[in-house]
């Protein structure tokens, strides 16, 4: 099989490997930004979807070559959606996972059981170059309820904290199995991968 070079506009390893396993077996060999020398592109948007299209771009201008991109977060209800697009730097431009966790449980103290629901949200854009006019957007939700302390030692982000009622555990929790099955992450890229399969379909 001839594989299809794309750049993944990322360097984190977890994602690569994740988005590996599903792009391999439809022809497309993906290549981290970070083997140019990407700098790392500046999220202006206001949407994860205009997060993921401009870190898509930023990729494909760099490179040359057809990008992928994503961008990521979680919504609470209780406080509007926030922290939203903000969710990695929550507690400050140089806040960890930790510091986030700890001021989203502040913000939500008092807040009972039934209005702590939340959802972990991811956008994924495809643009075929850099200029490209119609990129290929997916998304997928993962719904659960914000915990009132952390628990679990896997995952990372807000996974201590993200509780998953059907399990009743938090995401930090669950075997990675169920995350790379069921996660907002894998359903996005599912749905990516299945556009992905009809457009080199069609030549």
């Amino acid at each position: 099989m001839n594989m299809t070079p794309l750049v993944l506009a990322s360097g984190n390893p977890g994602k690569i490997r994740e988005f590996t396993t599903l792009l391999q077996p439809i022809g497309i060999e993906l290549i981290p930004q970070s083997h140019w020398s990407v700098p790392e592109a500046e999220e202006t948007g206001l949407t994860f979807v205009e997060n993921a299209i401009l870190k898509a771009r930023n990729a494909a201008a760099h490179t040359g070559m057809p990008a992928l991109a994503d961008d990521s977060g979680i919504e609470v209800d209780a406080l509007n959606g926030q922290p939203g697009i903000y969710s990695a730097r929550y507690a400050g431009p140089d806040a960890d996972d930790t510091d986030n966790n700890e001021k989203l449980l502040e913000a939500l103290a008092g807040v009972p059981r039934p209005q702590r629901t939340a959802r972990f949200r991811c956008v994924m854009a495809f643009l075929a170059h850099a200029e490209d006019p119609s990129p290929i957007l997916a998304e997928g939700t993962w719904e659960g309820l914000i915990a009132t302390k952390p628990s679990g030692h896997g995952g990372f982000g807000y996974d201590p904290i993200f509780i998953l009622p059907q399990y009743g555990r938090t995401s930090a929790d669950v075997p990675e199995q169920v995350k790379n099955r069921r996660s907002h992450r894998a359903q996005a890229l599912n749905a990516m991968v299945a556009q992905l399969t009809r457009r080199m379909a069609r030549g």
